[in-house]
């Protein structure tokens, strides 16, 4: 019996304002990826805002699908903030965070899944 290989995070194939397309997944406009899937990204679930920035709990999803790296887009002018307490919930859990504009964040993600990365990341439109 061979060894199943771990399943490759889905590729970004556009982004612009307010709208990605991602692979295997379709159209939206804020997603989280991981590991062999992903979906819509609705702020509501953990109290993300602009303000109040990504949350742990938003996080929490991508470390249940087995990502080592995680890629946090903070909108297209980075008016999503990262609280202290997320970087350090990631970094806890030993996890290698990249933080980016939302353009330059799906290039790195998407050159992270060609290296075969267990890659996850959040991923905002506007803003």
């Amino acid at each position: 019996m061979t060894a199943k290989a771990n399943p490759s995070s889905p590729k970004i194939l556009s982004v612009k304002w307010g709208k990605m397309e991602v692979e295997d997944i379709g159209l939206g406009k804020d997603f989280k990826l991981w590991p062999g899937g992903g979906r819509s990204w609705n702020w509501s679930e953990h109290g993300t805002g602009h303000s109040a920035g990504i949350q742990p709990g938003d996080c929490r999803e991508l470390l249940e699908h087995d990502c080592e790296v995680i890629v946090l887009s903070r909108g297209m002018f980075k008016r999503l903030r990262i609280p202290k307490e997320t970087m350090a919930y990631l970094e806890d859990n030993h996890i290698q965070i990249h933080t980016e504009e939302t353009k330059k964040a799906v290039q790195l993600y998407n050159k992270l899944v060609d290296q075969g990365k267990a890659v996850g990341g959040l991923f905002h439109t506007t803003c």
